[in-house]
């Protein structure tokens, strides 16, 4: 899967990218079919009165559909985190989504055979 990492409004270091990289290239154990991903971490600038806070955005590329998560958080590794876990998720439901419209399309192969005989 080709991984790619942008940076706002923050220095983009290798902690982060490592970091980003290891998360993100783990949700090729839920759905081996994931072309590609693109991730944006950074810093929002709109709660200038909350503090810092961060955000993590990502959008899978799979067959069929893009799946895209935002999270915010007052640290950058939780957001990545809560990002993470929420793609797993989306990837599982895609998964079943995926198995479950094959069989469909499976049995109404077996039944147009067997009105056809």
């Amino acid at each position: 899967m080709q991984i790619q990492i942008t940076g706002k409004g923050i220095e983009l270091t290798q902690a982060i990218k490592d970091y980003v990289e290891k998360k993100i290239s783990g949700l090729d154990k839920f759905f081996d079919q994931i072309i590609g991903a693109q991730v944006i971490v950074g810093m929002e600038s709109h709660h200038h009165l909350k503090g810092e806070i961060f955000i993590c955005e990502c959008k899978l590329n799979v067959p069929g559909k893009d799946l895209f998560a935002s999270k915010n958080e007052k640290d950058l590794y939780k957001a990545i985190d809560l990002v993470r876990d929420y793609m797993e998720e989306e990837l599982k439901k895609h998964k079943e989504m995926t198995r479950e419209k094959g069989r469909k399309d499976n049995q109404e192969v077996r039944n147009n055979k067997e009105y056809q005989d």
